[in-house]
């Protein structure tokens, strides 16, 4: 694979990455609540999900989801029914963010594991991923070359950039925290719920024919 190519797709996955979507945005609230370090356990769940995103591309499943209206509605419902539940729990939480304030973020609760699940299945219940690689991934891949290969390439050029771009928002949500009052954390929490409720619409609504 040619330089030039690599750092085409860099570019275009950057610009990709950096707007905010709901793994960056729980990255930013996870980094809020919890600090960097526990914060880095949902960023590596995201980048284990570009992994099965792109594999499963590779295999052709993003090919299903375009060609059949039964898998794309059942993943895109599973997929608006979780970041609705997310955004829900954050709204109802009531000071999550606030307790990070008064007793330190690495004290906030919530274990590594739950952490990088809620990343990982943000990200593997999101047809549009699927739909995206279908259409993106093929533009940078050599139909004379080993294919497997190259999407093994780009699927590493991906999910590094992908965590350094979290790694930035939680590092922004770690900041952001420090110069909060208890009200203003009440309302980062509650406007990070309303996202991904915003979110969860968006994409219950989001029709195939648009890919």
């Amino acid at each position: 694979m040619q330089t030039v190519t690599l750092l085409a797709f860099a570019g275009v996955s950057f610009v990709g990455i950096a707007t905010p979507g709901p793994t960056v945005l729980l990255a930013m609230t996870n980094g809020s609540r919890y600090g960097v370090r526990r914060a880095a356990a949902g960023m590596v769940g995201a980048v284990l999900s570009d992994f099965v995103l792109i594999g499963a591309v590779a295999v052709g499943l993003g090919a299903l989801l375009v060609a059949s209206e039964f898998w794309f509605s059942a993943l895109k419902y599973v997929g608006a029914a979780y970041l609705a539940f997310l955004g829900i729990m954050m709204l109802w939480s009531k000071g999550t963010i606030d307790a990070a304030l008064r007793q330190g973020a690495a004290d906030a609760g919530g274990t590594p594991v739950s952490i990088a699940l809620k990343s990982f299945m943000v990200a593997v219940t999101n047809p549009k991923g699927y739909l995206f690689f279908s259409a993106f991934l093929p533009q940078f891949i050599d139909p004379t070359g080993l294919q497997a290969t190259q999407y093994g390439v780009l699927a590493l050029v991906f999910a590094s950039l992908d965590f350094i771009i979290m790694l930035a928002y939680a590092v922004f949500g770690v900041q952001a925290v420090r110069f909060l009052t208890t009200n203003g954390a009440l309302w980062l929490e509650r406007a990070c719920g309303c996202a991904l409720l915003a979110l969860a619409g968006s994409l219950a609504l989001y029709r195939r024919a648009a890919a």
